[in-house]
């Protein structure tokens, strides 16, 4: 069986280096202007270097896909959370939760639809703050009547803000070894 390569179409820009940089990342000890990225579908965190006159602003969405690139070069390849700058890590939870609210819909089809890992876990107990008793609720509630959007989630199952609990578990996803990946990329 063929696993199929998966890359992101459009990344926004998490950090800009328009003097480029010295130290950690795939890109150590450049003069060319370098940007860090977060991927819009995989949430993968790519290093990149820049047209000399591009500008790039926090939170922009770029194409970074196979066809021809107007901002972006070349695509260094995939980082770590480690290597992303001090700015990079300090906006990535603001970004992932802009991108949650975007996406609202993917997000709520995850709750509508997560399945049970194993008899004894379900795939809803990976989202930091959902336990055993958040998980009967959730399945409850959904028997009922699916989830509309996550404020509706929200409402109904008096779970604490979602989107912040989703943004918990992708960092977790890109900052430490996980055994389960729901929404990053796997490594």
């Amino acid at each position: 069986m063929s696993v199929s390569k998966r890359y992101e179409e459009f990344a926004y820009v998490l950090d800009y280096l328009p003097r480029g940089k010295s130290g950690v990342g795939r890109l150590r000890y450049r003069t060319e202007p370098v940007v860090q990225l977060l991927g819009e579908k995989y949430f993968t965190l790519l290093e990149a270097t820049t047209e000399r006159e591009a500008s790039l602003e926090p939170y922009e969405r770029v194409y970074v896909g196979k066809d021809r690139r107007n901002k972006i070069t070349h695509i260094a390849g995939r980082i770590t959370y480690n290597d992303l700058t001090t700015s990079a890590r300090r906006d990535i939870v603001d970004l992932l939760e802009k991108i949650i609210q975007i996406q609202e819909g993917r997000f709520i089809r995850f709750f509508n639809e997560a399945p049970a890992l194993t008899p004894r876990m379900h795939t809803l107990e990976l989202v930091p703050g959902i336990g055993k008793h958040y998980l009967r609720i959730i399945l409850s509630e959904r028997e009922k009547h699916l989830f509309e959007d996550l404020e509706d989630l929200r409402r109904r199952t008096g779970l604490p803000d979602p989107i912040k609990l989703i943004t918990k578990r992708i960092i977790e996803e890109l900052s430490t070894e996980q055994k389960y990946y729901i929404f990053s990329r796997v490594r």
